[in-house]
């Protein structure tokens, strides 16, 4: 069993965080010198143009990589000092992922996807209750060929929030949807964010997204150039792009 978090502290602490590939002219640096706090509870989003980093500290902090400088916390752990294993348990019982495209096995029901994920998670909730806050309690056994794209995305939701993560990462969740069926996805993250207390991070070009959140934060040229705390969050239905 994982020890419990101080939710007091805030979910992430970054510091002086860098990330370079390859060496010599041809290196990129992805990340120049990071520092941010990402309070828990909150709804997140990352804006900024491709290649701004955005990504690179999302995969950071959700521990699918290593920075090459820099310091990251988790609550009160330090995700920097641990090993391949330790990062593989903190993934399994605290992180859940949403990418653009859905991942999901075609010859399996949405059911069976999402029980993938409760079957080596600690401490799961059924997969019929994950699909049904996100709205697809009716379609169960309906695998990915009959499903919208919009449900196939919400499918995967269903399989990230199924462990019960303490934090959600998602990265250009609506980047393959229409403006309706992205607001609809948007409405599921929000009331993920909500009712389960989760801490939901967005990574996405769509300026508009920023109005549904706590926090924005903008990237550029592999820093963070902006922070602002929204004063007002609108409903994901409100958002129009």
């Amino acid at each position: 069993m994982s020890r419990p978090l101080d939710k007091r502290l805030p979910a992430f602490r970054t510091h002086g965080l860098t990330k370079v590939y390859g060496e010599g002219p041809s290196a990129v640096h992805a990340l120049r010198g990071v520092s941010v706090e990402i309070p828990a509870g909150e709804l997140v989003v990352l804006l900024g143009p491709s290649g701004s980093g955005k990504s690179t500290l999302l995969n950071i902090l959700g521990g699918l990589d290593q920075p090459s400088e820099g310091r990251v916390h988790f609550f009160d752990q330090d995700l920097t000092a641990k090993d391949e294993d330790s990062l593989t348990r903190y993934r399994r019982h605290h992180v859940g992922f949403v990418f653009q495209f859905y991942n999901l096995m075609p010859s399996l029901t949405a059911r069976e996807n999402v029980e993938l994920v409760t079957e080596i998670a600690e401490n799961p909730m059924n997969a019929a209750e994950a699909l049904s806050i996100v709205g697809l309690g009716k379609r169960l056994d309906h695998f990915p060929s009959e499903l919208s794209g919009g449900e196939q995305q919400r499918v995967a939701i269903a399989r990230a929030i199924a462990k019960q993560p303490t934090v959600l990462f998602c990265d250009e969740p609506t980047g393959a949807l229409d403006s309706e069926t992205g607001r609809a996805v948007l409405r599921v993250l929000q009331d993920v964010n909500r009712k389960l207390d989760t801490t939901v991070m967005i990574v996405t070009h769509a300026a508009a997204t920023a109005a549904m959140a706590h926090r924005i934060i903008r990237f550029a040229d592999g820093d963070i150039r902006d922070i602002e705390q929204n004063p007002q969050v609108k409903e994901a239905e409100e958002i129009q792009w």
